[in-house]
């Protein structure tokens, strides 16, 4: 008696559904994990037919298989693991793989079912299923997108070698144009220049004011001519990357006394610049052409925008870390709004009025200094002058 009632509490406590039935299909027990399955009492299934949990088409399979043991004497044991559908007793279904074991008890055959429901399985497979056709939909839409995006690239990969290469073009064009300016110009102002020259050594005996003013106008005129088209030509050459820089060790207040001679020459009237230098060593290794005209550029620069009787400092020093180049003036100062924008090409303040010149020298300074690994920085203040420092690193 105390092995009947464990195995009774077994069955009753099972997680899986468990019904026996008898040889002809009538339901003889039924566990309550079944009963909760397929939502049936035992007194609403038992002495019942098994069929009537199953759904069409299995209830009519089920029939023959009754038939058919009852003609042959031959069960018909669906099998072991097989995936079925359960019927509840409100019509709807459910999946569970199902476990048939046959029994020999009191000279007849029982057979015991053992249900497990599948339900939460096919609901989580199903939703694989969903998501899966839903990434391979992403997929084909993004493999299309992909196929389109690369269309797309290729397309403007060719328009941008089409771009370059008329770009290329137009950059030899403009680089023959240039070079063809330099030279149908620079004749035209050497003979001008020389001419100038010759008509005021011609014109020393009568001594006219009036020829020397007009003489010194020419002569001022050829000078800016030829700054602006050394701008042009430095600016073209920087373009295509034909400067080379030629770092060799030189004396810096040597070149520095020759620069403040030769520029004290075109000065306004009681302009002066004064030179110093600080610091131990003279000797630098830069690239002395380029280092010229940066230094050239800016001391002009404070010549053209600073008054009469001013006078403008042009600073060397060398230290253990650096060389540093200072010219500063007390001229017309650049506005703040300006400032951003200084070492653009072809920009120039609004305070310049009509002083002549291009917007090219100071960009033209700051990519020279860069290409020598230094920098170009400046202080301004309006109609209190502006300090520009450039620093190269001693290598």
């Amino acid at each position: 008696m105390e092995n009947t009632a464990l195995l009774k509490a077994i069955i009753d406590n099972a997680i899986d559904g468990i019904i026996t039935i008898d040889e002809h299909g009538i339901v003889e027990s039924i566990n309550p994990s079944a009963c909760k399955l397929f939502l049936c009492t035992p007194d609403a299934v038992i002495g019942k037919n098994i069929s009537v949990l199953m759904p069409p088409p299995d209830r009519q399979q089920h029939d023959e298989y009754i038939h058919r043991y009852q003609r042959t004497g031959v069960p018909h044991i669906i099998g072991m693991g097989r995936e079925v559908t359960g019927l509840r007793t409100d019509g709807t279904t459910f999946p569970f793989r199902l476990g048939v074991s046959q029994v020999s008890f009191a000279n007849r055959k029982i057979y015991t079912g053992f249900i497990h429901d599948l339900s939460r399985e096919k609901e989580a497979e199903e939703q694989l299923r969903e998501y899966a056709a839903h990434l391979e939909e992403l997929v084909e839409k993004r493999t299309h997108s992909l196929k389109e995006t690369i269309q797309a690239l290729r397309l403007a990969k060719e328009e941008v070698s089409f771009s370059l290469e008329k770009e290329k073009e137009l950059g030899h064009l403009k680089s023959r144009f240039v070079s063809m300016a330099s030279h149908e110009f620079r004749t035209p102002l050497s003979a001008i220049q020389l001419s100038s020259s010759l008509i005021e050594k011609y014109a020393l005996p009568y001594d006219n004011d009036h020829i020397r003013k007009h003489v010194a106008k020419i002569k001022n005129s050829v000078g800016n001519l030829t700054a602006i088209l050394n701008d042009f030509l430095s600016l073209e050459k920087l373009e295509a990357g034909k400067v080379e820089v030629n770092c060799t060790p030189f004396d810096l207040v040597k070149l520095a006394e020759e620069i403040t001679e030769e520029l004290q020459m075109v000065a306004k009237q009681n302009q002066s610049i004064l030179y110093q230098h600080t610091g131990i060593s003279s000797i630098v290794n830069l690239d002395q052409n380029l280092l010229k005209n940066c230094v050239i550029n800016l001391i002009t620069n404070a010549i053209k925008y600073s008054g009469e009787d001013t006078f403008i400092e042009f600073l060397t020093e060398i230290t253990n870390k650096d060389c540093i180049i200072t010219i500063k003036d007390n001229g017309i100062g650049i506005p703040d709004t300006d400032q951003k924008h200084l070492f653009e090409a072809f920009f120039r303040a609004h305070n310049t009025g009509n002083i002549p010149g291009t917007g090219l020298g100071l960009n033209i300074v700051a990519r020279y200094a860069r290409l020598m690994n230094g920098q170009i920085k400046f202080k301004s203040n309006i109609n209190q002058g502006t300090i520009f420092t450039i620093t190269f690193p001693i290598s």
